[in-house]
């Protein structure tokens, strides 16, 4: 079977370009960084028609997700690069919806969903304070003083598998930096600590913004590098880099 192996801000993926569901030991062979390919997850992507994409993603683990935000950008790249689609605008059918994108050499600018509070109140998950975001998929928002100096191995893996999340959640730790700079670091849901996430991203500019702690246009440091994330009072997008890797068979 054939695979590209992708990356955006160093969060990589295996994508596999057929309309098939892998098994999960098959996921977390191929995701394995010492013995497999190495990867935070695993993404399939098939053209549909009128430039549409159907793309479906699961964590390393083995676990399906509902969407993956930096997956979205690279099978956009990978769509418009082998010509799936014409020109370099392309809609990406998730399980969550449609997801418009447009590529610009490596650059690509796509529609995340809409950022709302699954939970209306701000929880106390593991002793501490956690904000609930919805954007395709689950995360908690947490705001520390310093990234750097976050516990994240330690409270990440706590809150992601706390029974106030029965579908578990992705973890966000947030530094507010300046109006328009959050810096982030990332606990994933069924991967561990991420370098990037494009849906973390957006929650935890969402998060920020809703308590009027950053403008409407964020610049999101994560380890892997810098995602640009455009907010209004529906929708979310973002911008920065993708990659195809390198091409192999599994």
């Amino acid at each position: 079977m054939e695979f590209v192996k992708v990356q955006a801000l160093s969060n990589d993926f295996i994508l596999i370009p057929d309309d098939v569901t892998p098994e999960p030991e098959d996921i977390r062979r191929w995701c394995e960084r010492h013995t497999g390919v190495g990867a935070d997850g695993v993404l399939t992507a098939v053209p549909l028609d009128s430039g549409h994409i159907r793309m479906r993603y699961w964590n390393a683990d083995g676990s399906e997700a509902e969407m993956c935000g930096n997956g979205l950008r690279c099978v956009a790249l990978y769509a418009v690069e082998t010509g799936w689609v014409p020109g370099h605008d392309v809609v990406i059918e998730t399980a969550v919806g449609s997801h418009a994108a447009s590529v610009d050499g490596e650059n690509v600018r796509a529609y995340v969903g809409s950022p709302h509070r699954f939970r209306t109140e701000t929880l106390n998950v593991a002793g501490f304070d956690v904000h609930p975001v919805g954007i395709g998929n689950p995360h908690a928002i947490l705001f520390v003083e310093s990234v750097d100096e976050a516990a994240v191995d330690e409270v990440g893996p706590q809150i992601e598998n706390d029974p106030i999340f029965p579908g578990r959640t992705n973890v966000e730790f947030v530094e507010v930096s300046g109006e328009d700079h959050i810096r982030v670091r990332v606990w994933e849901r069924g991967v561990g600590e991420t370098l990037a996430s494009g849906t973390g991203a957006s929650a935890a500019a969402f998060a920020a913004y809703e308590r009027n702690l950053v403008s409407d246009t964020v610049a999101v440091e994560l380890r892997g590098g810098t995602l640009m994330i455009e907010l209004d009072d529906k929708a979310a997008w973002m911008k920065g880099p993708a990659q195809l890797v390198f091409r192999g068979r599994l």
